[in-house]
């Protein structure tokens, strides 16, 4: 299919490029000036692809490069800091406007729904983001060689009844806890400020719990840990994280992995069965 592969930062998008490429979908890539990493030419260039730089919030102009290069479809990959999106540096040309306009709270699922629905008025279905990389999808059970110990678990068991419910409200996904208290909620700030910020809070000790939302869109903003997740907890003295199986991404897994067993540090998937409202 010809797949408009629209990049914000991390290393979401460069995967994404390679499967599509290996699959041998014809990509065009728009790329948020603001957050995706430079390397993405390179990335572009090596698969002989073109790439478009492109303002935060020039929604028309996205749609116009896409449709120019007869996408189909599209596909999200990479975050967009959700402080950027509402910040005064933001600009909005006249499409993206009248999105916001019609907005009835500026949340992650509102803002980027009604981004999807102006891309299916133009012609373009946005689509799974995780679709062509099923693979680094998180697997159930304890994914790293230690376990949780017994206070551990209980914390990872209050802080799943705590995120699920944050998350279903559209807050953030990322909660700290320790001790049977929760320590730090994400908002808008990410998961690495918030786990930093639970281990200036509490010290070393804090649990690290990531859940997708109930009945969560796997078109945008799907959960995401890689090795500077790893690293966040490291520093600041986390002892285990628990992630959602089947809904959440671990960019380079294996590494991820690695680095968790060098810091001792436990990584659980939640099954699917273990959540709430699904």
């Amino acid at each position: 299919m010809k797949l408009g592969l629209i990049a914000g930062n991390g290393r979401f998008p460069f995967l994404v490029l390679d499967a599509a490429r290996a699959q041998g979908h014809d990509v065009t890539i728009v790329a948020a000036k603001e957050e995706a990493f430079p390397e993405l030419n390179d990335a572009a260039a090596r698969h002989g692809v073109p790439i478009h730089w492109i303002a935060l919030g020039h929604l028309g102009t996205c749609i116009n490069l896409l449709q120019e290069a007869g996408a189909t479809h599209a596909v999200m990959a990479g975050q967009v800091k959700h402080t950027k999106i509402f910040s005064s540096g933001i600009v909005p040309d006249l499409v993206f406007a009248g999105v916001l306009k019609q907005l009835v709270s500026r949340n992650t699922d509102g803002l980027i729904g009604a981004v999807a629905n102006v891309l299916r008025d133009r012609g373009i279905e946005l689509i799974d983001s995780t679709s062509l990389i099923e693979p680094l999808l998180a697997k159930a059970g304890v994914l790293t060689a230690r376990h949780p110990t017994g206070d551990e678990q209980k914390d990872l068991e209050f802080g799943y009844r705590m995120a699920d419910v944050v998350a279903g409200l559209d807050v953030g996904q990322t909660i700290a806890v320790k001790h049977l208290a929760v320590v730090a909620v994400e908002a808008m700030e990410g998961t690495d400020e918030v786990i930093a910020r639970a281990g200036h809070l509490a010290g070393p000790g804090v649990r690290v719990v990531k859940v997708a939302k109930p009945n969560q869109d796997m078109r945008f903003d799907v959960p995401v840990v890689g090795c500077a997740t790893i690293q966040a907890m490291r520093v600041a003295g986390a002892s285990a994280l628990s992630i959602d199986a089947g809904r959440t991404l671990m960019l380079d897994g294996e590494a991820v992995v690695a680095a968790a067993n060098a810091a001792g540090i436990v990584i659980v998937g939640r099954p699917l069965t273990g959540r709430r409202n699904e």
